[in-house]
C-alpha cells in the first residue's frame, strides 16, 4: 500500500468502548487528514484519552472501526507504530533515569538509525540538553512532559499522537511547541492532538468537540465560532441599535438591507463570542 495515496492519516467509524457500565465511547465517527493539526477538545470524562488510546492501539474497541494510515488499529498495530508518535497524558517515562538514558531505551526499542543525533535534536528541541543527565526524578512537572514529548518525537513519527502535551508547560516553550508541531506538518506530518486550552484548538486546521464519549462537531476553528451569537450595534443619528443575531455572516447583510445602507448609518460593531464560549456553551447544552 501506498502510504502517500492515504487521504486521511485516521479514520474512524461508530466507534464504541465501554468499561463495565461506564460508555466511554459511543459510536464515535471522525477523521483527521494528512498534513494537519487536529484537535480534540472536551471536558474531563469526556472519552478523549479512550480515543486516543484506541487509535494508538492500546485499547481494543468494542464497536466500529480504526484505520491509521490505511491500516487497521489493533491488527496491524505493530507496523502502525513504527510510523506513529505517542505522548500520553501521564508521563511513562523511568524515573531513575536521565532524559539521555530514557530515550536511548526508547530508541533501541524501536531499532532507531543515527540514535545519539536524534536524542540531540529531541532533547535540543524541548529545550532539556543542558539536564540530559540529571535523573527525571529530579525534574518538574513540565520538564518531565518535555522529557515524554522528547520521546515521542525521537523516530520521527509521521504521525504524532499527543494527549494534552502542553500542560504545565510555560507560554513561551508552548509557542515553541506550536511552531515545531506546524513544521512537522509543512513536511507532510500529521499531529492528533487533545487539549483544554482555546488558544491551541485557534491553532488547529480542524476540531472535534467530544462530550460523554460523542462528537458534537467536526470543523475548522473558525467554522465552529461562526456558530455561535454575535452582537451587532449600529450607530444612526438619533441613537444605537443593538441585535442579537445567530449567524453574523448571513443575518447581517438581511439586517443592513433594512437600513439601506443609508449615510445615516455611522458605524457598525459587531461583538462575536470567541470559539471557548461557543464550545462551552456546546458542552453546557449537552449536560442539562
Amino acid at each position: 500500500m501506498n502510504m502517500n495515496s492515504i487521504e486521511n492519516a485516521i479514520e474512524v467509524q461508530g466507534l464504541g468502548k465501554s468499561f463495565g457500565p461506564i460508555r466511554a465511547l459511543d459510536g464515535v465517527s471522525m477523521s483527521a487528514p494528512r498534513g494537519q493539526v487536529f484537535g480534540l477538545v472536551g471536558p474531563n470524562g469526556s472519552g478523549k484519552s479512550t480515543l486516543i488510546k484506541t487509535i494508538c492501539g492500546l485499547l481494543g474497541p468494542d464497536s466500529g472501526s480504526v484505520k491509521v494510515m490505511g491500516l487497521d488499529a489493533m491488527r496491524e498495530r505493530y507496523a502502525i507504530r513504527r510510523r506513529l508518535g505517542y505522548m500520553p497524558q501521564t508521563v511513562s517515562l523511568y524515573d531513575d533515569l536521565s532524559p539521555w538514558e530514557n530515550l536511548r531505551f526508547f530508541g533501541r526499542a524501536f531499532g532507531t538509525s543515527d540514535l545519539k543525533e536524534r536524542i540531540q535534536r529531541s532533547l535540543e528541541f524541548v529545550q532539556l540538553w543542558d539536564r540530559r543527565d540529571d535523573p527525571l526524578h529530579t525534574f518538574s512537572g513540565g520538564m518531565r512532559q518535555r522529557s515524554s514529548l522528547a520521546c515521542a518525537l525521537l523516530h520521527e513519527p509521521e504521525l504524532l499522537v499527543l494527549d494534552e502535551p502542553t500542560a504545565g508547560v510555560d507560554p513561551t516553550l508552548r509557542h515553541t511547541f506550536w511552531s515545531h508541531f506546524r513544521e512537522l506538518c509543512d513536511r507532510g506530518g500529521t499531529i492528533f492532538l487533545s487539549t483544554n486550552q482555546m488558544d491551541e484548538a485557534m491553532h488547529c486546521d480542524r476540531v472535534a468537540v467530544i462530550r460523554d464519549g460523542r462528537i458534537l462537531v467536526t470543523e475548522a476553528p473558525e467554522q465552529i465560532r461562526s456558530l455561535g451569537r454575535a452582537s451587532i450595534e449600529i450607530t444612526l443619528d438619533d441613537g444605537r441599535r443593538t441585535f442579537e443575531v445567530a449567524n453574523y455572516e448571513s443575518e447581517l447583510p438581511q439586517l443592513l438591507s433594512a437600513w439601506g445602507l443609508e449615510s445615516r448609518v455611522r458605524s457598525i460593531e459587531v461583538k462575536r463570542q470567541s470559539l471557548e464560549d461557543v464550545i462551552l456553551g456546546m458542552i453546557g447544552q449537552e449536560q442539562k
